[in-house]
């Protein structure tokens, strides 16, 4: 961010805060949920005569200034949180469990549709973006005291053109209301919809999911020879693509099931090399003590656009990942990432913060 951007930005929030809190001090009702401000009382219906306790003078309390140092604060406690950032390169940031959990590219999360009574009518896929002529396992459930019919039909469909592409049948094979069946992923790369259609109680019942086509990027080849650089654990991930590009992977790194860092990459591959460099920095492992083997989980790849208007293609590494045994990491110290335009600004904040 450019340095009169963010002289700007910080413009922009002090008037925002001096102006939140003077209409916060000329109608309290209004902005109660500002610290530090009470309720107004409610007018009473005989609002002339005087209250009892209430002085003859007509002035009005005074109104609380703002603290002085308010804005110092804020830009204060910017500044240590992006001090706290920056210690970290942008391609290796620690990761917390629930970090780790949000960053996988290629879940599905079920979508239940709710049936009369306590009923829900729920899909299931395996994942949430298919590889053209990929078979797509569908999984539906049925739940509930409805009556259902023997086999459920599926279709898929895009989601601009509503055009047929595929459709099969779900069948119910275990005498519950469990029912699957697969479908071919025989389209083109995009954006598609997932309808499984049922009859319940005697009437049609329609439940929508979306998913993604993705085209073939090509294959992933296993790692390299890890090896320390500088502050850097590097790690070299072998990728065959099927068309040159500019191509993006990232990954998370675990140790003894505990995820440690999200690591990605950005290279040109042309068939001249194959090969792009996940880099774990001192700063995320240096303090952990290191033994056995590392982890490499959720690969995924993407393939960058060209030009403006073209999509972005993904494609994800093997399930199990990849396990390695690292060299050794003595030399890898926990100090801040240099990056000096990153530190300017910082410094900048601090000395913005100064003046309050």
């Amino acid at each position: 961010m450019p340095l009169r951007a963010l002289l700007t930005l910080t413009l922009v929030i002090s008037g925002a805060i001096g102006l939140g809190y003077l209409l916060a001090a000329e109608n309290p009702l209004r902005f109660a949920w500002l610290p530090g401000t009470q309720p107004a009382e409610p007018l009473s219906d005989t609002s002339d005569a005087p209250s009892p306790g209430i002085a003859d003078d007509p002035m009005p309390p005074p109104t609380p200034e703002p603290p002085e140092d308010a804005l110092g604060f804020m830009l204060a406690s910017t500044a240590e949180q992006y001090t706290q950032n920056i210690r970290y390169p942008e391609y290796s940031i620690p990761l917390s469990e629930e970090q780790a959990n949000a960053y996988r590219g290629n879940r599905f999360e079920p979508i239940e549709l709710p049936l009369e009574g306590d009923g829900r009518f729920t899909v299931t896929l395996e994942k949430y973006r298919f590889v053209q002529d990929e078979d797509i396992l569908v999984v539906a459930t049925i739940t509930g005291s409805s009556v259902v019919s023997d086999r459920l039909e599926v279709t898929l469909e895009s989601t601009e053109a509503r055009r047929q592409h595929a459709s099969s049948s779900l069948s119910n094979t275990s005498g519950d209301n469990y029912y699957e069946g697969v479908i071919e992923a025989d389209a083109e790369p995009g954006e598609y919809r997932l309808i499984v259609e049922a009859s319940i109680d005697g009437q049609p019942v329609r439940h929508a999911s979306t998913l993604m086509i993705e085209p073939d990027l090509g294959e992933f080849d296993g790692l390299g020879s890890p090896r320390v650089s500088n502050n850097d654990l590097v790690i070299p991930v072998h990728f065959e693509a099927n068309e040159p590009g500019f191509y993006a992977l990232s990954a998370q790194l675990y140790h003894n099931g505990r995820a440690v860092a999200q690591l990605q990459d950005e290279k040109r591959l042309d068939g001249t090399t194959d090969t792009l460099e996940l880099k774990a920095h001192g700063s995320v492992i240096a303090k952990r003590k290191i033994t056995g083997e590392l982890e490499l989980r959720h690969l995924q790849i993407r393939r960058l656009p060209a030009r403006p208007g073209d999509r972005t293609d993904y494609g994800f590494g093997p399930e199990e990942g990849y396990s390695f045994s690292p060299p050794d990491l003595d030399g890898l110290t926990d100090t801040p990432a240099s990056d000096p335009e990153s530190e300017q600004r910082a410094a900048l904040l601090r000395q913005l913060a100064d003046k309050f």
